[in-house]
């Protein structure tokens, strides 16, 4: 296994979703982190009902979370970015420009492969240096001793046995119709002790 096959699996979800752009991450939550990081977010707005990590990542990272009611259906934006939560999400050429749309390939996921994510975007400058961010800071394929690392990185990325996977179920994911999700499949996430 390599690197070759992480960056051939990001080709093929680009390919397949119309993006400019793809890195591949070890979870769709550490893809959505990235992009709040790298935007330097400070406050996010997100649906009631939606997976508990994601408002997780505003104690993480210390900004504010609000909460609205929104009746979402496939994918969401975080409010007041241009980031969007498409965890479960699947659907051909449907790549919406000049976002940063975050997958999940978790093992209830349409591309069930145990573990992973992807972010979409169109913005190749700012694709490298999400790919570092997930790298610990460094450029893959480049022992990190010969670098000069001058990004903060976060040893958030895919392997590439996932991504081996990920090549192999593709097929398949791509013929198979997809599971339509409601925003009833999470529970009011304002009703939790942790969120209170």
């Amino acid at each position: 296994m390599s690197f070759e096959s992480v960056e051939k699996f990001e080709k093929e979800i680009a390919a397949f979703f119309g993006a400019p752009c793809a890195i591949a991450t070890d979870c769709c939550t550490h893809a959505i982190e990235l992009c709040l990081r790298h935007q330097d977010i400070k406050s996010i707005v997100i649906p009631k009902r939606t997976y508990l990590s994601v408002p997780m990542l505003a104690n993480k990272l210390n900004i504010e979370l609000k909460w609205k009611d929104e009746q979402w259906a496939d994918y969401y934006y975080i409010e007041g970015t241009n980031i969007i939560d498409a965890a479960v999400f699947w659907k051909q050429n449907s790549y919406v420009s000049k976002t940063f749309m975050c997958l999940s390939f978790q093992f209830r996921k349409h591309l069930s492969l145990g573990r992973g994510g992807m972010i979409l975007l169109d913005d190749l400058h700012v694709a490298q240096e999400l790919k570092k961010m997930s790298y610990d800071g460094r450029i893959p394929n480049i022992p990190w001793r010969d670098q000069n690392i001058n990004l903060m990185g976060y040893h958030y990325y895919m392997t590439p046995e996932t991504a081996a996977l990920g090549l192999k179920k593709l097929p398949d994911a791509i013929n198979t119709k997809p599971k339509q999700w409601t925003i009833f499949d999470w529970p009011d996430l304002t009703e939790m002790e942790i969120f209170k």
